[in-house]
């Protein structure tokens, strides 16, 4: 029995060495969807890349499912993507870069290890760009920088660097670096390894090495690339050297160094150096902070958090499926496991792993893996499963909404549809509900309008409820906690209007403006309004 143990433990270690799970994030446009395709086809997991995006082309890109996404050119929901490459196990997390989907990427942040940030060489950093950074600076994420497009002319490399530097607040350090720019780019040569590869460019399928140089001063680079690029590049690589503190992969783990890499992903230069180098210095799964104790991969009990819940994956079929991160233990297959919340126990038989929209059902998972679990509706954003122990994660964000707008039912025989699908999309995370009486009128608040034209296609499309969207006037929605009855009473009297119920059933005011905010928090100072909806989390813990 000891035997079968300690051989157990043995296999759990060696899965989690080999997992690597980490987010891509970056400004709309950057390319983040691009790298994430061509990470796959390096690793092997796709043969040929879809369609490259731009404002004019319709493309449907490996992670991009939702149909709506395909018609925009943009990503909305997170994708899990899953390959192996260099005998590690690599789970991506592809997230929205859009601004007005921020909440379900920093959600995202809270079930990885590291990130890959891609910027667009032409903008530098960008506004999403330095609000993402700083959720990875808050939780010491380990952050990879992919500085995109090099086949277009943009800022100069070391002027980009002192930029990223300066607005991130981190430093850096390069590990490649790119023979030219923009009509001149030829490749990127590898600092962390010591060695060139020149590819020619193509975007769907990867080339063959056209020649591999592991010494910058051989004359065959001249002879390749022109004499004058090879000196410029040799020049560059003593500057680096000279600038940059030697890489220290433990300042990277720590979240104190972030290492940048060059690279056109569109054209697969500089792809595969990410890749490689990203395998061998990035983190093993990390363990995880809960309200009673830190939760570390090595322990022997399963425990995990839902992420992120999506309805309608595959619209054929009704599914609605929670992403759980495995934190500890071995996940299985059909065995009982404690939802913490609900304080039950439920079992799984066709748990899921992911290929964007494929999935296949596997039998164990994990430190590291995310796992797809069909709902019936057990589930909510931030909820803990374990073999048994009372315990819930900490650390899944929640913001308040910024717009509000009222959702008007057109066609009363389609209401259960509307009811239903409007709950569902809430439970997904997507954006915010209350309910106010009377007419039981649906308030819908997000943090961009982008998301109301989401939801209102998911709605028409997916659930056949046909509906739209009404702009309110609300400045902020204010949860309320009191311990004096009477003063809550005389207020809920008073601002009956502005009254509202979230979806579960927490008493929220909707204040017009800041003043009015401001006025009702002297006239009834017993009564708190907290102004996050943080404060849902701490009605469900």
């Amino acid at each position: 029995m000891r035997s079968f143990l300690l051989n157990r433990r043995m296999k759990n270690l060696e899965a989690i060495e080999k997992r690597r799970t980490f987010g891509i994030i970056s400004h709309p446009d950057a390319g983040k969807t691009t790298l994430t395709e061509k990470l796959l086809l390096f690793g092997g997991a796709i043969q040929t890349a879809g369609a490259v995006k731009n404002n004019k082309i319709k493309k449907s890109a490996t992670s991009d499912f939702m149909e709506i996404e395909k018609q925009r050119g943009i990503s909305v929901a997170t994708s899990v993507m899953a390959f192996e490459y260099n005998n590690k196990q690599i789970n991506i997390l592809d997230t929205p870069g859009h601004k007005d989907f921020a909440e379900d990427t920093f959600r995202t942040l809270t079930a990885v290890d590291s990130v890959i940030l891609v910027i667009d060489v032409a903008n530098g950093v960008e506004e999403q760009t330095g609000k993402l950074m700083e959720v990875c600076r808050m939780r010491k994420t380990p952050v990879i920088i992919f500085i995109n497009k090099m086949d277009r002319d943009g800022k100069e490399s070391f002027e980009l660097l002192d930029e990223l530097e300066k607005s991130l607040n981190i430093k850096v350090r390069p590990l490649t670096w790119p023979i030219g720019m923009g009509d001149r780019f030829q490749g990127v040569y590898n600092i962390y390894q010591k060695g060139l590869n020149l590819f020619s460019a193509n975007k769907t399928k990867i080339s063959e090495d056209v020649v591999s140089i592991n010494d910058i001063y051989d004359s065959q680079l001249d002879e390749i690339v022109g004499e004058k690029p090879a000196a410029e590049l040799r020049e560059e690589l003593e500057m680096v050297e000279g600038v940059y503190d030697p890489f220290n992969r433990e300042d990277y783990l720590v979240g104190d160094v972030a290492p940048v890499f060059f690279g056109s992903a569109v054209n697969n230069f500089g792809v595969k150096e990410l890749l490689d180098t990203f395998c061998e210095i990035s983190p093993s799964p990390r363990g995880r902070e809960s309200d009673k104790r830190m939760v570390n991969p090595t322990d022997d009990k399963f425990s995990g958090f839902v992420f992120k819940i999506h309805a309608n994956l595959d619209p054929k079929h009704r599914d609605r499926i929670a992403f759980l991160r495995v934190v500890s233990g071995k996940f299985e297959r059909n065995k009982f496991y404690h939802h913490v919340r609900l304080d039950k126990d439920l079992k799984f038989p066709n748990p899921t792993s992911f290929m964007a929209q494929d999935k296949s059902v596997i039998d164990e998972a994990f430190p590291g893996d995310v796992v797809g679990l069909y709902d019936t509706g057990n589930f909510k954003i931030g909820d803990t499963m374990t073999e048994g122990e009372v315990m819930m994660y900490k650390g899944i964000p929640s913001f308040s909404p910024e717009i509000f707008q009222e959702l008007e039912n057109l066609d009363p025989m389609k209401s259960k549809q509307l009811e239903k699908g409007i709950r569902q999309l809430i439970d997904e995370g997507v954006a915010q509900l209350f309910i106010q009486q009377p007419g039981n009128r649906k308030i819908v608040g997000t943090v961009g309008q982008l998301q109301f034209e989401v939801i209102n296609y998911r709605l028409i499309h997916e659930y056949g409820a046909n509906c739209r969207f009404v702009p309110r006037n609300f400045y902020k929605a204010c949860w309320i906690t009191t311990d004096n009855q009477e003063q809550l009473e005389n207020f809920k009297r008073s601002k009956a209007k502005y009254i509202a119920y979230d979806k579960d059933d927490n008493l929220v005011f909707l204040a017009e403006t800041s003043f009015l905010l401001s006025m009702a928090e002297q006239d009834y100072p017993e009564i708190t309004f907290h102004k996050t909806s943080e404060f849902k989390l701490q009605v469900a813990n």
